[in-house]
C-alpha cells in the first residue's frame, strides 16, 4: 500500500487526508517509526489514527495522557484484590507452602495489561493521545518503550512485540514536548483545512447537506478562525455546526440560525458574542 492508496483508503472511511499526511503514515509503516502528529485541537489528529486502524483492519488501542499519569497506569499493574482472594483460597485449601503461594501471586492471570502492554502483545494501531498533557518523567518512560517496543516485568521476564504497532502520538501544543521524544518519531503538523478541503470533509461526513450550505459554512468558519478567539473552532466543531444547521433545516446561515446554533461551534461566551457581531454585520 503506497501513500496514494492510503489516502484513498482513508477517504473511504470518511477521513479526507492531505497528501502529506498519507505520505507520513506510509513512511511510519515502512520505517517502523512512530508518527508524531502536532496541531491545534480539532484538526483531526485522533480521527486520523482511528481511520488508519479501520483501513488496516486492526484494533485501535488508545492511551489517553493526562497530568500525573505514570508507568503503572500506562503499562501494567497487578490485580491486588484477585491476589488477596487467591491467598485466602489457598489458605482455605490447606496450602502452607508460603514460597509457592507467593510465586503463584505473580502469575500472568493476575496481571492487568494497560494500553502499552496490550499493544506489545497484539497487532494494533497504538494511539498515545495528547502526550503534551503528561509530565517529563512520563516522556522519559515513553522513550524506553518506543526505542525497542519491549518491556521487562521483573516477575515474568521480557515481553517484546513480535511486530511493532503502528504508533501515533498526538500533541495539542499546550506545552513543548522534549526533542528527545520527537527524535524517535517522524513529525507531521496538521493545520486547519483549506476552504475546499473543509467543504469536502463536510459533504463526505454529512451527505445530506447541500453544496451551497457546505460552502457557506466553510467560508464562514475560515473567517471566524482569523478572529482573536479564546478557542478557534477545529474541523470537529465545524462538522458539529454543519450537523446542527442541517437539523434546523437551514438553507443558509442567517443571523437568527447562527444565534441558535453557535454553541455547536464555539465553547466560550465571549467568542460567541464576537462571532454574532461578525455575522450580523
Amino acid at each position: 500500500m503506497d501513500a496514494e492508496e492510503i489516502r484513498v483508503a482513508l477517504a473511504a472511511t470518511g477521513y479526507v487526508a492531505e497528501e502529506s499526511s498519507a505520505m507520513a503514515l506510509w513512511l511510519a509503516m515502512r520505517l517502523n517509526k512512530p508518527l508524531f502528529l502536532e496541531g491545534d485541537p480539532g484538526v483531526g489528529k485522533t480521527e486520523l489514527a482511528r481511520a488508519m486502524a479501520e483501513v488496516l483492519e486492526l484494533p485501535l488501542i488508545r492511551l489517553q495522557c493526562y497530568e500525573g499519569i505514570d508507568a503503572s497506569q500506562a503499562l501494567y499493574d497487578w490485580d491486588f484484590p484477585r491476589q488477596i482472594l487467591h491467598v485466602r483460597a489457598a489458605e482455605s485449601a490447606g496450602m502452607h507452602d508460603v514460597d509457592q503461594i507467593e510465586h503463584d501471586l505473580y502469575d500472568r492471570r493476575f496481571l492487568l495489561a494497560r494500553p502499552l502492554l496490550r499493544a506489545l502483545e497484539e497487532p494494533c494501531v497504538l494511539l498515545i493521545d495528547e502526550v503534551d498533557r503528561a509530565d517529563d518523567e512520563f516522556e522519559a518512560f515513553l522513550l524506553e518503550i518506543l526505542s525497542d517496543f519491549a518491556i521487562t516485568i521483573p516477575e515474568l521476564g521480557r515481553i517484546a512485540a513480535q511486530s511493532p504497532p503502528l504508533t501515533i502520538l498526538t500533541s495539542n501544543r499546550t506545552r513543548d514536548v522534549h526533542d528527545a521524544l520527537k527524535r524517535r518519531c517522524l513529525y507531521q503538523f496538521l493545520e486547519h483545512p483549506s476552504i475546499e478541503r473543509e467543504i469536502t470533509i463536510i459533504r463526505t461526513r454529512l451527505p445530506g447537506i447541500g453544496e451551497a450550505l457546505a460552502h457557506e459554512i466553510a467560508t464562514t468558519v475560515e473567517r471566524i478562525r482569523k478572529l482573536d478567539l479564546i478557542k478557534a473552532p477545529g474541523t470537529a466543531e465545524s462538522l458539529d455546526w454543519a450537523a446542527t444547521l442541517l437539523a434546523l433545516g437551514a438553507r443558509d446561515i442567517s443571523p437568527e440560525l447562527a444565534g441558535l446554533s453557535l454553541g455547536a461551534l464555539l465553547k466560550y461566551q465571549d467568542d460567541i458574542a464576537q462571532v454574532r457581531a461578525l455575522l450580523a454585520s
